[in-house]
């Protein structure tokens, strides 16, 4: 294994297993720090022992690129993979839900380090490739988020070239822009009609006073307003719960179910061709099991997405499958399993 490769899988195992920020920053420095070198330099710092002296690698890391470098697989990886092993699967699935899990193709939801990941988008995109994804979708946040570093629209357009950069190096996996709106408390978007005509995918989102901060009556208005928008595709952790803590020292460790007319929001989801999120974060799991089968008996559509933050996050899909299949869904009626080619006619209204 290369020594960038086996920081980048070290990175990877940590990332999935929710480990500490610092420590995943950590290898995913070193191993960008590593790859900028010529191969020259890095071969003679391998066998000097100097690896140690470059701005952001330090012995830990340095200690697992020259194990990879001698032919042997690094004892911190080895433990890692064993940790994996070890651990089973991250949610049981049944018969239905290997089906289902075997069956996606892509993931509409996830973040890179232009917003609040931890990761640049050619990074999110080669690991997507290394899972076996067909496509997947940058969806940063929109600027109101300025908690999550949210896209202002001039750095919207410069993100947009960027992506059709990466894309173009990744044929025939598809990346496709994207963003994930803040819908307002006024139940508007806070991202400018002209770039969201721009971007292949619009996921929107209620990210202020949850947790019961809004009446039912005001947060069904905010969703519904955004229903509206005919370039939103995807309603985004509906209920915005918090089930457990996450890897986000700045969420709070538990949050209650944001109360909505969920009859309301989900037959005009149906009408709309507007599909559900079943959001695959563990401290999430967002809808709860009562509103995915009332989204479902609704005729909704249904994305099952990782929202993930780093790359490593992109293997949580067994979560939101898991409960996926226990609803009872036709892996027709989940969008992340349909081909390039039907998911963009989708996204643009087509079907």
């Amino acid at each position: 294994m290369h020594p960038v490769d086996a920081l980048r899988r070290t990175a990877f195992l940590l990332e999935r297993e929710q480990a500490a920020t610092p420590r995943v920053k950590a290898f995913r420095t070193a191993a960008a720090v590593l790859a900028a070198l010529p191969a020259e330099e890095l071969s003679q710092r391998l066998a000097d022992g100097t690896l140690t002296e470059l701005r952001g690698v330090g012995p830990k890391t340095a200690a697992v690129a020259a194990q990879a470098s001698r032919g042997q697989q690094p004892d911190y990886l080895a433990e890692l993979e064993r940790r994996r092993e070890e651990s089973g699967p991250l949610a049981p699935l049944d018969d239905d839900g290997e089906a289902l899990l075997a069956a996606l193709r892509g993931d509409l939801h996830v973040h890179s380090d232009w917003s609040d990941g931890g990761s640049p988008p050619h990074e999110v995109a080669a690991t997507a490739v290394e899972l076996g994804h067909e496509y997947l979708a940058l969806t940063d946040h929109s600027g109101g988020l300025r908690v999550a570093n949210g896209l202002s629209p001039q750095r919207l357009e410069r993100q947009l070239d960027l992506v059709a950069s990466v894309a173009g190096q990744l044929a025939p996996f598809r990346l496709l822009s994207g963003i994930e709106v803040d819908i307002t408390e006024a139940g508007g978007l806070d991202c400018p009609d002209e770039l969201l005509e721009r971007v292949d995918v619009v996921v929107a989102s209620v990210h202020s006073r949850l947790g019961g901060r809004s009446s039912s009556e005001e947060m069904t208005a905010r969703m519904l307003g955004a229903l509206e928008h005919p370039r939103v595709r995807v309603l985004g952790h509906c209920t915005g719960r918090l089930v457990s803590p996450g890897a986000d020292v700045h969420r709070p460790a538990k949050r209650p179910e944001a109360p909505f007319d969920a009859a309301a929001v989900f037959a005009r989801c149906a009408e709309r061709g507007v599909a559900v999120e079943v959001n695959s974060r563990p401290e999430r799991l967002d809808p709860p099991m009562r509103l995915l089968r009332q989204a479902l008996e609704a005729g909704c559509l249904v994305s099952i997405d990782t929202d993930a933050h780093a790359p490593g996050q992109l293997d949580w899909r067994p979560f939101g499958v898991a409960r996926a299949a226990a609803a009872g869904v036709d892996p027709d009626r989940v969008v992340t399993t349909w081909p390039v080619e039907r998911l963009l006619g989708w996204l643009r209204g087509a079907g």
